[in-house]
């Protein structure tokens, strides 16, 4: 397809967007804001999460067009409080894109991917001076994936160890110090070296170089499959998981590992 049609249909969801929300278009539409849309945004980025880890193109494509539509319904809705514009938000990312790769538009010349890193960390300083090395990193973003971008934004200016094992170290220092918690029976403490327990976590998986929310995804997969089957098995028994001993669950479980 060339850019030029891209731009055509682009032109289209935005006028199909205008008229839902014009007096004469859908109810439903009109009464939306920014805030009852977000929950639609972030859903619709999910999907396209999903579509990406089964490799579906086609659901893929469904669920960008999906997308879109969220970022037009935005976009329409701050022009018509007067804010800005579609037209100016695409403005503004190709504005940055050409700005922060001066190597592909600007011919300059760069050695490797570190010199490249470095220079789009600095592109990033210049354009808002005085930022502090965290600030960017959004507070809804999800917990893990928010400790990842701190620990990298601090991992970026040399705050960080100098190998896996002395994370590893510190993961086992922070769980020496939630079995202390749980000892003083102090739920405050615990919650709060919990969460020291897990960002050492994050810490110790960047360093291994291993997505932690692909991770726990796969656990949690794995931990529903296996459980899912010890189900299955009792129900063939005409058994209940509540009515069953734990001794007798855990060796189904065994024996489900074992059969993988």
């Amino acid at each position: 397809m060339k850019s030029k049609d891209a731009g055509e249909r682009l032109n289209r969801l935005v006028d199909i967007v205008a008229t839902l929300r014009s007096p004469g278009g859908c109810p439903w539409d009109r009464k939306q804001t920014p805030e009852t849309i977000l929950p639609y945004l972030i859903e619709e980025t999910y999907e396209a999460v999903e579509a990406i880890e089964a490799g579906d193109q086609e659901h893929l494509c469904e669920e960008l067009g999906d997308l879109l539509l969220e970022v037009a319904l935005l976009a329409r809705m701050a022009e018509e409080e007067g804010h800005f514009t579609i037209t100016d938000s695409i403005k503004s990312i190709c504005d940055k894109m050409i700005r922060r790769h001066p190597h592909v538009f600007e011919g300059e010349k760069v050695a490797d991917d570190t010199q490249l890193k470095a220079n789009w960390t600095r592109i990033k300083a210049e354009e808002k001076p005085g930022r502090g090395v965290l600030e960017g990193v959004p507070r809804a973003l999800p917990a893990l994936m928010r400790a990842k971008r701190i620990s990298d934004k601090a991992a970026s200016v040399g705050f960080d160890w100098e190998n896996p094992t002395q994370v590893l170290d510190k993961v086992e220092e922070e769980c020496a110090e939630l079995r202390e918690a749980l000892a003083a029976e102090n739920k405050a403490w615990a919650e709060e070296e919990f969460g020291d327990l897990l960002f050492s976590l994050v810490n110790l998986g960047r360093h291994l170089k291993i997505d932690c929310e692909r991770s726990l995804q796969g656990t949690v997969e794995k931990f529903s499959t296996r459980f899912t089957k010890v189900e299955e098995a009792l129900k063939a028994e005409g058994k209940s998981m509540d009515e069953t001993p734990l001794e007798e669950l855990e060796a189904l479980w065994q024996e489900t590992k074992k059969g993988e």
